[in-house]
């Protein structure tokens, strides 16, 4: 039986209104084979959460850029918790300073990536640590 395809949701919480850098990210997965699913701009972390659990993703990557990381990233790893849907791995990146990394971790985001990494490294990283749901 052949492995199904990773499905990533891209999501953009908060009111950031900046969205390039999560369109490169998008068209890298894409790239590279996975299924994406891209929310769009100004979601909450509700709609987020409501669209993974939806689309059935295997994880969610987050872009910010707006200084709400601490609050927003959080709260969609509680609310899929809340959902029973831990199984969802939850990622972000964008402007996110280095000291606020070990608190999100602690929060359930399973790794940040900041300014300068590539979407090469993303993705490997991604291959190498996101398992398609059963």
């Amino acid at each position: 039986m052949a492995e199904r395809t990773l499905r990533i949701l891209v999501g953009k919480p908060g009111l950031d209104g900046h969205d390039r850098g999560a369109k490169i990210i998008a068209r890298a997965f894409r790239d590279a084979g996975f299924e994406v699913i891209y929310t769009g701009l100004h979601q909450t972390p509700e709609q987020i959460v409501s669209a993974a659990i939806q689309e059935d993703v295997d994880c969610v990557g987050l872009s910010i850029l707006s200084g709400a990381h601490n609050t927003l990233l959080p709260r969609v790893c509680q609310l899929l918790k809340e959902k029973n849907a831990i199984d969802i791995k939850v990622f972000g990146g964008g402007v996110i300073p280095e000291d606020d990394i070990p608190e999100l971790k602690a929060a359930g985001i399973c790794e940040v990536f900041t300014p300068g990494t590539s979407t090469e490294d993303i993705v490997k990283w991604i291959q190498g640590n996101i398992l398609p749901r059963a």
